[in-house]
């Protein structure tokens, strides 16, 4: 009975050709359970990120790691330390692919959880010492970084098509849940705390996902998908069916088997045991393969140059520049940020993620996210804060529009762009794809991180050109999405090469009709987008 009441719920809020036709047993527990499990992975992402911004703000650690009075210097200092992690993450994405491709989705994130908890060992260490602060984010940067690759490849390897959106933007949940109760320890240290241990406990505690990551990935499967590319096929049949919740005989477990045999077998026809550099190769040569890369890439480019993550890391900065006074204040406004960013992203993925598409939520989120950063850059450049005044009534305004940026952010760029780095490569090179996306994510993440204390002293006063800038390149984000991101709501993973006009897919002249009649219905669905979604240009 609770499961037709699930379903019920569940049918109701997506709508989707698959969510329709798909038998209701596949959408169990374990499934659920499987996501969330990798997921604390992405909460360690979001924790870290979150954390040190706040971190950075409190007295005792100014003046344990000799924050200077000057503007500039302070800034510089305060960039050195918030990026060194993201430097971490992208070495991190970088060796994950090979990695994970060699020992499993599974066993792979139970170790980047070991290396995340070593690194915040020695920053909860560092008592006041540069060296081992730095040294210990750089460390937790490479776990965090591996993990942002290979959470998404297992939780899509795992997730039902008509559900796969949802699933996989669960990642993104998962760093703004962990990004706001990072937020409001920040605020409770800076209320009950004193001492060296205002700043030792937040640092400490960002270890909590990594070994909630480390627990829960025990007891989960490794992924059927990495099972098959290793022969392993009676493992890979078995933990279909247990996460499918259905025998090895149904009907829909033998055709989602045989997509998966049809799909390694045309690779393996077409590769053979290709190597790392043999798929980095295949990756950039075809010209389907390439497309996907780089619409992954430049999304991740794009997710970034929205500014999202300069206002994570550095909220508290950011909204006393807009006039919000006090250490404990700002870091309340924070923590008021990041329940507004949880609270968009469940809606998102309960309600647009599989219903209205990855696409359109792109497109409007764009054009959204740019009018707010724009009335923030115009407010502080023609009617600044000052200091020891009430904020003004256009001041709360301002206020109110960072609380709208990051729901526009959740509503579409957040776990849009992680959704379509994970599903649209073909299964060879679902984790080099995800690699070169999470790479580039963290590349520019550095950028930002870096960049952004230098900008707000620099370009402007109280930094109005930054807020400029970032609503600027959202603007543009939209020319791009519409020219070259088709729509995969309720698309299997079989049937990407198709999509993206690659005429050797496995599935090719061989769908079943319920895959078909999904797949037209989606790309139809994109403004009359079909020709231009299966011969996507880049």
């Amino acid at each position: 009975m609770g499961l037709s009441i699930g379903n019920r719920i569940l049918r109701k809020i997506v709508k989707n050709e698959a969510m329709a036709q798909d038998p209701p047993e596949i959408y169990g527990w374990r499934v659920y359970l499987l996501a969330c499990s990798a997921c604390f992975g992405a909460m360690s992402f979001g924790w870290d990120s979150s954390v040190i911004g706040g971190v950075i703000e409190l007295d005792p650690f100014k003046r344990d790691y000799g924050f200077s009075d000057d503007d500039k210097a302070r800034a510089n200092l305060a960039a050195n330390i918030v990026s060194t992690l993201q430097a971490g993450c992208f070495l991190g994405a970088i060796v994950a692919s090979p990695l994970t491709d060699r020992f499993g989705r599974k066993w792979c994130l139970i170790g980047v959880s070991l290396v995340v908890l070593a690194g915040i060992v020695m920053q909860s260490a560092a008592s006041g010492k540069l060296a081992p602060l730095y040294i210990g984010r750089l460390i937790s940067g490479i776990g965090v970084g591996a993990a942002s690759c290979i959470n998404p490849v297992f939780v899509s390897e795992n997730a039902p098509r008509s559900i796969r959106g949802l699933l996989t933007g669960l990642y993104q949940l998962f760093i703004v849940t962990g990004g706001m109760i990072a937020f409001w320890i920040n605020y409770s240290v800076s209320l009950h705390f004193k001492g060296k241990s205002m700043y030792i406990f937040p640092l400490a505690m960002q270890g909590l996902p990594a070994l909630l990551l480390c627990g829960c990935m025990l007891l989960c499967h490794e992924s059927p998908r990495w099972l098959a590319r290793q022969d392993r096929w009676e493992e890979c049949k078995a933990v279909l069916s247990r996460i499918r919740n259905l025998g090895p005989e149904h009907p829909y477990i033998v055709e989602e088997f045989r997509e998966i045999q049809d799909q390694m077998e045309t690779e393996r026809r077409l590769q053979g045991d290709a190597s790392y550099w043999d798929l980095t190769k295949d990756m950039w040569t075809i010209s389907g393969n390439r497309k996907r890369a780089l619409i992954s890439i430049v999304l991740m480019i794009c997710q970034q140059m929205t500014g999202t993550n300069a206002i994570n890391t550095y909220a508290p900065t950011i909204f006393k520049n807009l006039g919000i006074t006090g250490t404990s204040t700002s870091l309340f406004s924070t923590g008021i940020y990041g329940i507004v960013k949880v609270t968009s992203c469940i809606i998102f993925l309960l309600f647009l993620a599989d219903s209205l598409g990855r696409r359109r939520s792109l497109l409007w989120t764009s054009i959204a996210q740019g009018l707010a950063m724009f009335y923030i850059g115009l407010y502080v450049r023609i009617s600044p804060p000052i200091l020891g005044e009430s904020v003004p009534p256009a001041g709360y305004v301002a206020l109110v529009c960072i609380f709208l940026f990051a729901a526009f952010f959740q509503f579409g760029w957040g776990p849009a762009c992680w959704i379509y780095a994970s599903e649209i490569p073909a299964a060879r090179l679902r984790s080099l794809n995800v690699s070169y996306a999470a790479a580039t994510q963290w590349l520019f993440n550095f950028v930002v991180a870096r960049a952004v204390p230098t900008m707000l002293v620099t370009v402007g006063a109280h930094g109005y050109g930054t807020y400029l800038i970032f609503g600027s390149f959202c603007f543009s984000m939209f020319v791009f999405v519409w020219f070259f991101v088709p729509e995969t709501k309720g698309i299997s993973l079989e049937h990407m090469d198709e999509l993206f006009g690659v005429t050797d897919g496995p599935s090719k002249g061989d769908k079943s009709s319920v895959h078909e009649d999904a797949g037209s219905d989606i790309v139809g669905k994109g403004g009359d987008q079909k020709s231009r979604h299966v011969e996507v240009s880049v």
